[in-house]
């Protein structure tokens, strides 16, 4: 039973809205560019994601009972193909025509949904075992009792699914979460005693939560104020994808040991990408697994896509509150040197959390420094406290005591320039690339906060550990106005100018496309292993090299994929310079197409190795 939508160029399957977004960004953004993908949301229905103005608008595409195809509110059509050639002599309520298709590249095929994997074998049993049919007729009968039969076995499709567990109590479900490894996002569905009511139960923390899930009068399923969905599995699907109330997504499913192995339906792994404390993202893979660009056939989880990822800290039970003054007995300052500076010393230390002590870095301001000092730390302070994102430096709060003190999250490998000097022997060129993504997603979202950060630099990227990065150091960082798009500075100062753009030393002009530059001089930092820019040269000299229209070189080790996205980032005129979001899209591209190419490399050495 053929899905209507799959022999068009522009369909993309079963993917999340950020991945739609992503692709209209590659497409061009022009307006009117579009494209088809899978709903998750309505059975049978899919989204059709429209370019604007530069806004990204989506329409829900429902199917009837009767096979055809209305947005709501508007004209049936009788497929899919047949909407889109509509809408695109007649917007209709749309925001534009459908001017230009965005097609999906030649190597990637349109993603399945999870139900697409098993929907035509069990329409086809069922409607052989209920109407006893076989050759023609059968065919006939799928036919035209295909969206009706879908419906039916879409409702009940999670008596199926591995993490179903049927009716059993409470206790029950939490000694079966608790039965063997315990990770974040463990989960299994049950059903209640109340007719059309399930609970979702979670772990999280070594805690077990419950969710419950309704039923409305039309037949949707939902959490208290949640989004609503035509079946649970969908829910399912959603919430590994988005946490949408929950304190974790669904990562990984329980499975029934009453249900035998054989009859359940396939159940994917969960989303790594979905939840950003995303990740980009986004998004982008587990459940129904919307396929990252370049992630290769499989849709393999990449290092990138994991749960490690995430920050340490980022236990919504210890930071719900999200004070800023913390209490001098919770800290534990320790006789450890991490750093120095004008504002004073960092110092390593303990901060006792409610279920755990963490590791941290204590910013101390030196005495005799109390006015000026002050008020800059706790304009960094106060910053940073905004500032939510795996790949940021968590700001845990302040402590005012013997001292005023910044109290930080630990990255205990230190700076990334030191740290790629250091082992530039050890650290592969794919590894530098999988830490300046993390860079990037980092600051496309500093840019979607309207965050400049000014200081970009690879002494500023500290590091967990030599696959996970954090930019620290906000301290010239300024948070813009709504309506603002830049920084004026008022004077000049020690400023780093080796890193930064030419409009912010000519004119003193900051913006995110200022840091953009900054982070191509990272870039170049970071994959010459810890080089200096710009070799001995004086500030006025990298000024007129950079006037004369020269650039740094390609560093040694540097894939040439990476310094044309150096030389972008060094584009002279700021409006021409690549955003973040745009930035992050093409390393991000890039990153996954050698992940894939290392992967099929070690399989190939697998097949080619005697057994």
């Amino acid at each position: 039973m053929p899905n209507p939508a799959a022999h068009l160029p522009f369909y993309y399957g079963s993917i999340s809205r950020a991945d739609a977004e992503e692709h209209l960004k590659l497409g061009g953004m022009s307006d009117g560019l579009f494209l088809l993908r899978q709903c998750l949301r309505s059975l049978g229905g899919y989204v059709l994601s429209i370019v604007y103005k530069l806004q990204f608008y989506h329409y829900s595409i429902e199917r009837q009972m009767n096979g055809t195809f209305a947005i709501p509110g508007g004209k049936a059509h009788c497929g899919p193909e047949e909407l889109c050639e509509f809408y695109s002599k007649d917007a209709d309520g749309l925001c534009c025509p459908l001017r230009k298709p965005c097609n999906r590249p030649s190597s990637l095929e349109p993603q399945p949904g999870i139900f697409d994997n098993v929907r035509e074998n069990m329409v086809r049993e069922y409607i052989r075992q209920t109407w006893k049919l076989e050759g023609d007729p059968l065919e006939q009968a799928i036919i035209s009792q295909a969206p009706q039969v879908e419906k039916l076995l879409a409702t009940t499709a999670h008596e199926k699914m591995g993490w179903y567990h049927g009716s059993i109590s409470r206790e029950q479900a939490e000694s079966r979460l608790y039965s063997g490894s315990q990770p974040d996002g463990k989960f299994l569905l049950r059903e209640k005693k109340e007719k059309g009511s399930y609970a979702l139960s979670l772990i999280y923390g070594k805690t077990v939560y419950h969710y419950r899930i309704g039923q409305d009068k039309a037949g949707k399923y939902s959490m208290e104020d949640g989004t609503k969905f035509d079946t649970l599995w969908q829910l399912v699907e959603y919430l590994k994808l988005k946490p949408d109330g929950m304190i974790y997504y669904l990562k990984e499913s329980t499975p029934n040991p009453d249900t035998p192995t054989a009859a359940m339906a396939p159940s994917p792994p969960a989303h790594p990408s979905a939840y950003t404390p995303r990740r980009l993202m986004s998004q982008n893979s587990d459940g129904y697994t919307p396929e990252p660009i370049g992630a290769g056939k499989k849709g393999r989880i990449l290092p990138m896509d994991t749960s490690c990822y995430e920050s340490p800290y980022s236990d919504p039970e210890e930071l719900k509150d999200k004070k800023l003054f913390l209490k001098r007995s919770s800290l534990i300052i320790e006789d450890v040197d991490l750093g120095a500076g004008n504002f004073g010393c960092v110092k390593k230390g303990v901060y006792k959390m409610r279920k755990k002590h963490i590791d941290v870095a204590i910013k101390i301001l030196k005495s005799g420094n109390e006015k000026a000092g002050r008020d800059e730390m706790m304009k960094e302070a106060q910053l940073m406290h905004q500032l939510d994102n795996p790949y940021i430096v968590r700001m845990i709060g302040v402590c005012e005591a013997e001292a005023l003190m910044l109290v930080m999250e630990m990255a205990s490998a230190g700076s990334l320039n030191k740290f790629l000097y250091s082992k530039r022997d050890d650290v592969p060129v794919n590894n530098v690339v999988e830490l300046m993504h993390q860079v990037a997603i980092g600051m496309k979202y500093l840019e979607e906060k309207n965050f400049v950060h000014r200081d970009l630099a690879a002494r500023n990227v500290l590091l967990v550990n030599q696959h996970y990065a954090k930019i620290s150091d906000f301290g010239l960082s300024k948070a813009l106005a709504a309506d603002d798009s830049y920084y004026l500075a008022k004077t000049t100062g020690k400023w780093p100018l080796k890193w930064y753009a030419p409009e912010c030393i000519l004119f003193r002009k900051f913006s995110s496309r200022s840091d953009v530059w900054s982070y191509g001089i990272t870039m170049w930092e970071a994959f010459s292993y810890g080089q200096k820019p710009y070799k001995k040269m004086k500030g006025p000299e990298v000024m007129a090299f950079l006037e004369e229209g020269k650039r740094m070189d390609c560093p040694l080790k540097c894939p040439p994929e990476m310094y044309k996205l150096m030389q972008q980032c060094w584009t002279f005129k700021w409006e021409d310079r690549p955003d973040f979001a745009l930035v992050e899209t093409l390393i991000r591209t890039y990153y996954y197409s050698i992940a894939a190419k290392t992967e099929e490399q070690s399989e190939e050495t697998v097949k080619t190795t005697p057994a």
